[in-house]
C-alpha cells in the first residue's frame, strides 16, 4: 500500500466517508506531485498558461492572500481536467464533464492538516470551495458564478486554511515578501494584504520604522531576485561581475542597483504604499541615507556571490 492508501484506508476505518476520504486522498497526492515547483505562501501555477489561462490566474493572484507556510498550486484545464471527484459525491461537483475547469489546491501543513479545493472556472455550474481535514468534508462554499467566488475566495481562505501556529520574524518577512512580489507583477494597488502580518504596513513586528521597512523590504526582494539562477537580474549581475575593471565592475554594479530600488520606489509611489510628499524633513534626511547605504549594501552582496 502506498503512503496515501494506508491514510485513505486510515480515515475509513476511523469511520469518514469514503468518498470524502479518497477525494482528499486523491487531492493530496495531486497536491504532492507538483510540490517540486511550488513555493509556499504563493500561488503558482503547475503548467505554462496560454494567455485567457493567464488571465484568470492573474485575476485570482490579486485575490488569493496566502500565509508563508502554504503550498498552493493553480490548475489549469489540462490538469483539472484530470480531476474529478467520487461521481456519487454530488455534492462535490461543481463542474460538468468536458467543461474547462480551473482549480486551486492550498495544502495547510501540521498537526490539523487541511486542503481547499476550488472551482473557479467561469463554466462551472456552481463555482465552489471545499475543505477536508482527516479525510473528512468540512464545509462546502457554492456559488451562483465566478464573479461571486471570487468576492468570497479569500474570506474563506483566510477563515479555514491559513497558518494557525504562532508566527516568527521569518513568516513576516516572507509574507511580506510574497505580496511585494506580487505588487510588483501586477502594478496594483489592491492586492489582498492582512496589514498586522506585513512588516510593511507595521514595521514594529521586525522591531523597525516606517522608513527602514521600506528600504528593507526592497533589499530582500532583490536579494531572493539575486539568488534565483532564472531571474534576469542575476544574469545581469554575473555579466557584469565577469569585468576585468574593478572601478567599472563597482560603477556598473552601483549603477544597476540604483536603477532596480529606483524602480522598486516607483511602483510603491505609483500603487499609492508611500506618500513621499507627506514625509518629514527628518524623515527624508533617513530615506536618502537609507537609499545610499542599502545600494552600498546590495554591490557588496553581488560582489560576493
Amino acid at each position: 500500500m502506498t503512503g496515501v492508501s494506508e491514510k485513505i484506508q486510515k480515515w475509513i476505518d476511523e469511520g469518514k466517508d469514503p468518498r470524502s476520504a479518497h477525494w482528499q486522498g486523491g487531492l493530496e497526492a495531486v497536491l504532492d506531485l507538483f510540490m517540486p515547483v511550488l513555493e509556499p505562501g504563493r500561488l503558482i501555477p503547475v503548467q505554462p498558461l496560454d494567455d485567457e489561462e493567464l488571465a484568470l490566474f492573474l485575476s485570482v493572484l490579486e485575490i488569493v492572500d496566502l500565509s508563508p507556510n502554504l503550498p498552493a498550486a493553480f490548475l489549469p484545464p489540462s490538469v483539472a481536467g484530470n480531476l474529478t471527484p467520487p461521481e456519487s459525491a454530488e455534492e462535490l461537483h461543481h463542474i460538468e464533464k468536458g467543461k474547462p475547469s480551473f482549480k486551486i489546491l492550498i495544502g495547510r501543513p501540521g498537526k490539523e492538516e487541511r486542503i481547499l479545493c476550488a472551482e473557479i472556472s467561469e463554466y462551472a455550474q456552481k463555482p465552489g470551495v471545499d475543505i477536508f481535514q482527516s479525510g473528512a468534508l468540512l464545509g462546502t462554499y457554492n456559488f451562483e458564478n465566478q464573479q461571486d467566488c471570487f468576492a468570497e475566495l479569500n474570506k474563506i481562505v483566510r477563515a479555514h486554511i491559513w497558518q494557525k501556529e504562532k508566527w516568527h520574524s521569518d513568516d513576516f518577512i516572507r509574507y511580506t515578501i510574497n505580496w511585494f512580489e506580487k505588487v510588483l507583477d501586477l502594478r496594483k494597488k489592491e492586492i489582498r494584504v492582512e496589514s498586522d502580518y506585513s512588516f510593511f504596513h507595521s514595521p514594529t513586528l521586525i522591531k523597525s520604522n516606517k522608513i527602514d521597512v521600506i528600504f528593507i523590504l526592497i533589499a530582500k526582494v532583490i536579494e531572493t531576485h539575486l539568488s534565483d539562477p532564472e531571474n534576469p537580474l542575476k544574469a545581469e549581475a554575473l555579466k557584469i561581475l565577469a569585468a576585468d575593471n574593478e572601478q567599472t565592475v563597482n560603477t556598473q554594479l552601483h549603477d544597476l542597483m540604483d536603477k532596480v530600488v529606483f524602480e522598486f520606489l516607483t511602483v510603491m509611489k505609483d500603487c499609492d504604499l508611500v506618500d513621499f510628499d507627506k514625509l518629514t524633513d527628518k524623515e527624508m534626511e533617513q530615506f536618502n541615507r537609507e537609499s545610499a547605504r542599502i545600494i552600498r549594501n546590495l554591490v557588496a552582496h553581488i560582489k560576493a556571490l
